[in-house]
C-alpha cells in the first residue's frame, strides 16, 4: 500500500468504473463522481456484476466482494472529492471538459493530491497546464476491461516532479497492475503502436488486400494475436478509434495516423461496433456475421 489512502474518479463510464473497482478491491475508500444516478446505477450494476464473476470463478471470496463495494461511494458533487489524496480522471476525450474539470479540483483539492488522467490520445500537458500543479500531474492509463487488464503506462510530463511520478508508478502497482513508464506523448506506448496497425487494417478493407474475416483471420494466426484488428476494433469502437486517431493526426501530421475514409463513413452510419450492435462484423446475431460495407 502507497501512502494513498483515498482515491478520487472522475466519470463512472466503462473505464471510470473499471478504475474505480480496482482502486476499491486494493483496499482504497473510492469515490465516484459523474453527472446522474442513472450513470452510477448502471456503473454500480456492471462493478456488481465483474465481482460476482471472480467470485463464481474463485478468484475472490465473498467476503472481500461486499468490503469492495463498502469502499465505494458514488456522488454528483465534484466537491466530494476534495479529500482524496489522487484523482483519476476517465471522462470523454474532450479536453475542455477535461480542463474544465480539474480546474474546478484544482482550488478544491489540497497541495499533496496527484492528479492523473486515463487519457489515452491527448497530451498530459496539455491538461497539466490548466491547473497550478503541474508537478503534481501524470497520466495513468488503464486498458480495457481494467480488472482484467494488467498493464498501467504511468506518463510522465515535462513538469512531473520524480516524487509524484514514483508515488504513481507505487500506486498503480498497489492496485496489482504491471506499471510502465511512458514518456508524454500522444498514444504514449501502446496506441502509438497500436492505432497504426488497426487503421491500417482499415485500409487493408478499402483496397480488396482480404476480405474482413480473412484479415482477422491471418493476423491471428500468423502473429499469435488473440483477436483479429477489425474484431478489435469492434470491441474498442470505430468512433473512439476515429477520435483518437484525430486526436494523434493533428498531434504529428502524420499519414499514417490519419483516419481511412471507411472508418469515418461507418462512423457517420453510426456503426460503431459492438456497443451499436455493428460495425464490421454484425452483433445482432451469434456467432456475429460479417456485413457487406461496399468497399
Amino acid at each position: 500500500m502507497t501512502d494513498i489512502k483515498r482515491v478520487g474518479v472522475l466519470g463512472c463510464g466503462l473505464m471510470g468504473s473499471g478504475i474505480a473497482q480496482v482502486a476499491a478491491a486494493a483496499g482504497y475508500d473510492t469515490i465516484v463522481r459523474d453527472v446522474s444516478q442513472q450513470v452510477w446505477d448502471k456503473a454500480r450494476a456492471g462493478i456488481e456484476k465483474s465481482l460476482a464473476k471472480f467470485v463464481e470463478k474463485g478468484k475472490l471470496q465473498p467476503a472481500d466482494r461486499d468490503a469492495t463495494l463498502k469502499r465505494l461511494q458514488f456522488t454528483t458533487t465534484t466537491a466530494d472529492l476534495k479529500p482524496c489524496d489522487i484523482v483519476v480522471e476517465a471522462v470523454t476525450e474532450d479536453l475542455d471538459l477535461k480542463n474544465t474539470l480539474w480546474k474546478e479540483l484544482d482550488g478544491l483539492c489540497g497541495p499533496a493530491t496527484i492528479f492523473a488522467s486515463n487519457t489515452s490520445s491527448l497530451t498530459i500537458a496539455a491538461m497539466a497546464a490548466a491547473t497550478k500543479r503541474g508537478d503534481r500531474f501524470v497520466g495513468l492509463h488503464f486498458f480495457n476491461p481494467v480488472p482484467l487488464m494488467p498493464l498501467v503506462e504511468v506518463v510522465r510530463t515535462v513538469t512531473t516532479s520524480a516524487e509524484t511520478f514514483q508515488r504513481a508508478f507505487a500506486f498503480a502497482r498497489s492496485l496489482g497492475k504491471e506499471p510502465v513508464a511512458a514518456k508524454d506523448n500522444s498514444g504514449f506506448i501502446v496506441n502509438l503502436l497500436l492505432v497504426p496497425y488497426l487503421l491500417d487494417a482499415i485500409r487493408a478493407v478499402e483496397r480488396g488486400v482480404g476480405s474482413v474475416p480473412d484479415i482477422d483471420k491471418a493476423m491471428q494466426l500468423g502473429c499469435g494475436y488473440p483477436m483479429g484488428p477489425l474484431t478489435l476494433l469492434d470491441f474498442v469502437g470505430l468512433d473512439t478509434t476515429y477520435k483518437i486517431a484525430e486526436i494523434m493526426f493533428t498531434e504529428y501530421r502524420e499519414q499514417r495516423y490519419a483516419p481511412p475514409p471507411l472508418l469515418k463513413r461507418m462512423v457517420l452510419a453510426g456503426m460503431n461496433g459492438r456497443k451499436s450492435g455493428k460495425g464490421f462484423y454484425d452483433y445482432s446475431v451469434d456467432p456475429p456475421k460479417v456485413l457487406a460495407l461496399g468497399v
